[in-house]
């Protein structure tokens, strides 16, 4: 079973030093990083910026598609105007399918504000408590987190036009 979580960070390069230390961390075999996307919203910037930080993963990757959807739906679709409204309310409706339901992202849209960041990883296994042992406090992020189940991540891959 794949762990879709959101690390959120008071700071606009926050999550950049977590995925940096993350990827670490893999190199250890004390987390299975499968796909990961990063939001930074520096102070003064109207929207924030946002990459995949993984594309090359492998058959874990979810893709860019669903990490632009997603982002979309959280940071952009209010920008847009009415006529994609409706196209946002359909693709929010099909997150629910994936474990991710209007909560999570009203919740993401709450807690990721201008001088912040955000660091969305997809995980295999994780020995918890080693790689909790290596963030400090001051680099410690706030966990949102939401499960996929083994069907909701194929359906996703599936949808998405990542290979399984």
């Amino acid at each position: 079973m794949s762990t879709l979580t959101v690390w959120k960070f008071n700071t606009a390069d926050g999550a950049d030093h977590a995925l940096t230390k993350l990827e670490a961390l893999q190199k250890q075999q004390l987390i299975q990083l499968l796909d990961a996307a990063v939001v930074s919203w520096p102070q003064g910037r109207k929207r924030p910026k946002t990459y995949q930080a993984m594309s090359t993963v492998g058959s874990g990757a979810l893709g860019g598609a669903f990490w632009g959807v997603l982002f979309g739906l959280i940071f952009f679709a209010p920008l847009l105007g009415l006529i994609v409204g409706a196209a946002a309310g359909a693709l929010s409706g099909q997150l629910t399918d994936y474990g991710i339901n209007d909560n999570f992202i009203n919740e993401l849209k709450s807690k990721v504000t201008e001088g912040t960041s955000a660091l969305f990883l997809l995980t295999g296994q994780v020995t918890v408590d080693k790689v909790a042992e290596a963030f400090t406090q001051d680099q410690k992020g706030e966990l949102i987190q939401s499960n996929l189940s083994k069907e909701q991540e194929a359906k996703l891959r599936e949808d998405f036009g990542s290979e399984v």
